[in-house]
């Protein structure tokens, strides 16, 4: 009896062994080997998972740090622009520059009336009368422009003031309040009112300029390229310039390379000081030479250099510290293409004294005794300047 329950309960365990091993364990050769490829493709799956993962992050990576220096970059410019903006525009939302409004213009070209004083220089005496008045005047249809300059001389009859230099428009256009519709408000307004009667040219935008925006500008450039053609050989000589101005201007005949401090004395030299040599034009020679300059300038400006937050600031900062204007900030892409698309050789530089080979002024002494200039026609017959201007564009 004792030796059957044992029997019995043998016979149970194996039972209980036999399915367990049935269960776990394959039974033949061939399943052990498809549970080991089961495992082995397991294997597999799982490093070429890790293997792309891992591929992925470092395409992420190298994204990343492609792309980081751009991202500087732009931040670096934007804010670089947004500072200059703030002064310029008004505004230092740069993305108003993406929506490039069309510049006004007639005819397919736009005039931009140019303006140099030197309020910026407190030593210096008649800061507001503008030395400088040059009409930029650009044909977006043909890629060409020139450049005329009205000479600070020219005795004319400002609007409200009656006749004096024309340089005086816009100082008293200032202490008046000038302010009329169709014209900015202040002197400004009175310069362009002066100049759109007289000359028959409609004034689109202007930009006000301090003397030091050139000499600001021209190092932020790292210098500019000009050509001295002086009638004498030994170039041009000005002594009438103080140490901290840069002592007297000195340039050989050629070309040769300036820096900011020497651009702005060539833009204000002409030749009135005793052992002056090379102005024998005076006025009408400064003119060029600020021609020259602008040239100069607009032939170093391209979209590498405007991109360029390690050069750019410095002219941002230039152009904000020392400039006015009223064009618009979604106005300044387009300007500024129209600009750079007109040739250096298309860009004519023109003087009243000199259109087409013929003179339009002459000398003239007011009742006062000042030694001006007025049209060739006479006092106040600016026809002949009219038609010469219209004919040039």
């Amino acid at each position: 009896m004792r030796s059957s329950t044992s029997k019995k309960t043998l016979t149970k365990t194996q039972a209980y062994n036999a399915l367990m091993n049935t269960s776990y364990q394959p039974a033949t050769a061939r399943g052990r080997r498809r549970i080991l490829e089961d495992d082995i493709n397991s294997t597999q799956e799982q490093s070429e998972q890790k293997r792309w993962w891992t591929w992925k992050k470092g395409v992420l990576l190298f994204l990343l740090l492609l792309l980081t220096p751009f991202l500087v970059i732009g931040i670096w410019d934007l804010k670089n622009f947004s500072n200059a903006s703030s002064k310029l525009f008004g505004t230092s939302n740069t993305l108003g520059i993406l929506a490039q409004t069309p510049p006004k213009s007639t005819d397919d070209r736009t005039n931009i009336l140019l303006v140099g004083y030197s309020v910026d220089d407190e030593g210096h005496a008649g800061a507001t009368l503008t030395d400088s008045i040059m009409i930029l005047s650009l044909n977006k249809k043909d890629n060409t422009g020139y450049m005329l300059n009205i000479p600070r001389d020219l005795y004319i009859n400002i609007p409200g003031e009656g006749r004096a230099k024309i340089n005086e428009a816009f100082q008293d256009g200032e202490r008046s309040g000038f302010n009329e519709p169709g014209y900015p408000a202040g002197g400004i307004g009175l310069l362009e009112k002066t100049i759109s009667e007289h000359f028959d040219i409609e004034i689109h935008n202007y930009v006000i300029i301090n003397y030091a925006a050139v000499r600001e500008i021209v190092d932020a450039l790292g210098g500019i390229a000009v050509t001295i053609e002086s009638p004498d050989p030994r170039g041009l000589y000005d002594p009438n310039f103080q140490p901290h101005e840069g002592g007297p201007l000195r340039l050989s005949n050629g070309q040769q390379k300036i820096d900011g401090q020497t651009a702005l004395r060539l833009t204000r030299a002409r030749g009135a000081t005793y052992g002056s040599y090379g102005f024998p034009q005076s006025d009408f020679n400064r003119t060029q030479n600020q021609q020259k300059v602008l040239a100069a300038i607009k032939a170093e400006l391209d979209w590498k250099l405007v991109l360029d937050p390690r050069k750019n600031g410095k002219l941002f900062n230039a152009a904000g510290n020392n400039i006015k204007t009223d064009i618009k900030l979604s106005e300044v892409i387009p300007v500024y293409r129209m600009f750079t698309n007109v040739p250096n050789d298309q860009l004519k530089s023109i003087t009243l004294n000199n259109i087409k080979g013929k003179n339009l002024l002459r000398s003239y002494r007011t009742p006062g005794g000042q030694s001006t200039l007025i049209p060739a026609a006479g006092i106040n017959d600016y026809s002949q300047i009219q038609e010469a201007i219209k004919s040039i564009q």
